[in-house]
């Protein structure tokens, strides 16, 4: 039920967790779930704690990228810079690396280095032209990071090759994109529209609304109708 909901509904997601901690608590996957329920929803102290019991059950460092963010979420930028440069990094696959690139460049941000948050994103896997499932959100990051720099052209360009690798729309590169080239999305209805549209009433287009008219003045003669249904009957 947390992986079901912790999309759709973290706060639902959270207290399934709690649940499952009272009854398995010494379950490494209970524990990891409840961190990810917790980090969902930003109580990054408790996420933490659960991610490095599971850690410590397991002994895996799947779980690094995530723990350093909780770090940055508790406005430790440093300690997440140290977890970048700690020997478990040399111990995760492709996409941890990648996920501890984003977090140490997210770390750099938050201590207002944008220059060393560029260069740290800066890797053969920004580089390659093959489109791996992290690569929507490197290049994402990678052009929000000079857009925060000034280097509006080359965010511009970066943010196109977001959209290129994003097939699932995990990112809103699109709408970045967008938004740069000064194209704005409006309502097709203009205001009369749109509040005869809010009334719930079905809009009749004037010649039927006369038919209706004529209808409603017309009277039906109840003894005519019943003579006729004996005649036929006869």
């Amino acid at each position: 039920m947390v992986a079901r909901l912790i999309d759709e509904d973290p706060e639902g997601a959270y207290g399934y967790s709690r649940v499952a901690l009272r009854l398995a608590s010494r379950v490494a996957a209970v524990r990891e779930a409840a961190g990810f329920a917790a980090y969902a929803n930003q109580k990054y102290s408790e996420a933490l704690a659960e991610f490095r019991a599971a850690r410590r059950m397991t002994g895996n460092v799947d779980l690094w990228p995530v723990m350093a963010d909780c770090e940055r979420g508790l406005g430790r930028p440093e300690k997440a810079l140290d977890m970048a440069g700690a020997p478990e990094v040399h111990k995760l696959d492709k996409a941890g690396q990648v996920e501890m690139r984003l977090v140490a460049a997210g770390a750099r941000r938050d201590m207002d280095q944008l220059d060393a948050a560029i260069v740290t994103l800066q890797s053969p896997e920004l580089a390659s032209n093959s489109v791996q499932p992290w690569t929507a959100r490197l290049r994402y990051a990678y052009a929000d990071a000079l857009l925060a720099a000034g280097r509006a052209d080359e965010a511009r360009e970066w943010f196109a090759k977001a959209v290129e690798a994003d097939k699932d729309g995990s990112t809103d590169a699109s709408d970045r994109l967008a938004e740069m080239d000064g194209v704005e999305f409006v309502d097709v209805l203009d205001d009369s529209e749109a509040d005869q549209a809010g009334d719930g009433e079905p809009q009749i287009p004037s010649a039927a609304a006369d038919d209706a008219d004529d209808t409603d003045d017309e009277t039906v003669d109840e003894d005519k109708v019943d003579e006729a249904v004996k005649d036929d009957k006869d």
